[in-house]
């Protein structure tokens, strides 16, 4: 429980100061005067609102100072009106002395109230790497040195390293370290430029809140071609070993991915209600926001065939309403997948998301248009430098084009599902 402090409180983890102005003040300086204390720890905010009661003294006593009654006949009848400035309440720390941690605290609080709850869980990892490496530092000793050996340690990060046990409370050296030792795969370039630009972008926040001078890792960015590990595009005989093990977990959720090209969270938030008959043309998947999960973005929002295979298993293996894989999350796929990769040695260097590359290459292989590929998986389009013309006056691709790429996709030969 929160000590009291007199003229305070705590707003999502930050002390805040508010003090009632008096009545006959109130229309010239507003109710009350308020301000974040920008700390977390209770005794500096109780020394900071020692120095604000002072302020707030000092407001009251030129108030009453500089009170000067107006002449204008429909206000005399009010009595006298004050024209006085509200000072701006100044830390008593220097500039650069907030700690890292503290101040992520604070910023994290304010962006929680803006961002969609997808966005905001990215930026709160990011700043949750950076404070684990950097937490205890006084922000204005952040270096560019320091951002650099940062920077070196996001490119060596794995995506599912955050899901192995050791990795849970570890810091963003321990994360690399352990991401080389279980998979050996990185984050994609884009990935990690995401991550560098969300730290750099609380950093502007800190020199907009006066709490540092520069951004001293304003200059830093991910190479264009950095070397890195993505994960492996599943070979038909992985795909093989994959569906020969018919794990009751993934099964029917591998077969998903690897003929519709869906991520993981975009297979586990399916409904039975997603699926619609087109006539002649089979069924399809709508995959849309809704009660269960966000979509990463606008291009992800399309209606995807279902191969015939996976009619059957509607048919015969699916719930028929609410959730098609009830009780399958994300976090659940990542760490069943890493299961059957330590069972089969010859997974090694695949995730689940490799079933998505496995479509796309089948896609490709096959002489589809990349353009026709990007609209059934979800990416925004590059078919065109003209983005008006297509964009702005082209419904797409047809539903019979799209039901005849995904019939051309083929589980390789012998496999029994």
């Amino acid at each position: 429980m929160s000590p009291q402090i007199k003229y305070a409180h705590k707003k999502h983890n930050t002390w805040v100061y508010r003090r009632t102005y008096p009545k006959a003040l109130q229309e010239t300086l507003g109710t009350a005067l308020k301000q974040s204390l920008k700390t977390a720890d209770a005794t500096q905010a109780k020394a900071r609102v020692t120095e604000l009661n002072q302020t707030f003294t000092t407001i009251i006593k030129e108030a009453q100072a500089h009170a000067t009654p107006h002449t204008d006949t429909s206000t005399a009848a009010q009595g006298p009106r004050l024209a006085v400035g509200r000072p701006r309440y100044q830390r008593a720390r220097l500039v650069g002395d907030g700690l890292v941690a503290e101040l992520a605290l604070t910023y994290l609080a304010e962006v929680s109230q803006r961002l969609r709850p997808g966005s905001y869980k990215s930026v709160r990892f990011a700043l949750e790497l950076l404070t684990s490496h950097l937490g205890k530092h006084a922000v204005g000793d952040l270096s560019l040195t320091q951002g650099k050996e940062a920077l070196g340690y996001i490119t060596r990060l794995s995506p599912n390293v955050r899901k192995y046990r050791e990795g849970k409370d570890a810091g963003l050296a321990d994360l690399a370290r352990l991401a080389q030792e279980h998979e050996g795969i990185t984050l994609a370039p884009q990935t990690q430029a995401r991550i560098l630009k969300q730290m750099s972008q609380f950093l502007d926040w800190c020199v907009g809140e006066g709490e540092l001078q520069a951004n001293p890792w304003e200059a830093l960015k991910v190479k264009d071609r950095p070397e890195v590990h993505p994960h492996g595009v599943l070979t038909d005989d992985q795909v093989s070993v994959l569906l020969a093990a018919k794990d009751r977990v993934l099964h029917s959720a591998l077969l998903f991915g690897l003929l519709t090209g869906m991520r993981s969270g975009e297979l586990c938030g399916l409904m039975a209600k997603d699926i619609t008959a087109k006539g002649n043309l089979g069924r399809f998947v709508s995959i849309r926001p809704n009660e269960v999960r966000l979509l990463k973005s606008k291009a992800a929002e399309r209606e995807v065939p279902l191969h015939g295979l996976l009619e059957q298993l509607l048919d015969t293996a699916l719930p028929t309403s609410g959730r098609l894989f009830p009780g399958l999350t994300v976090d659940r796929v990542v760490k069943r997948y890493a299961y059957l990769r330590s069972v089969h040695r010859e997974l090694h260097g695949t995730v689940f998301h490799s079933t998505r590359k496995w479509f796309i290459t089948q896609c490709e292989r096959t002489g589809v248009p990349e353009h026709f590929t990007a609209t059934l998986v979800g990416h925004h389009s590059a078919r065109s430098a003209n983005k008006l013309t297509y964009g702005l006056y082209s419904a797409g691709i047809s539903d019979a084009q799209k039901r005849e790429i995904v019939e051309g996709v083929r589980v390789p030969a012998g496999v029994l599902l």
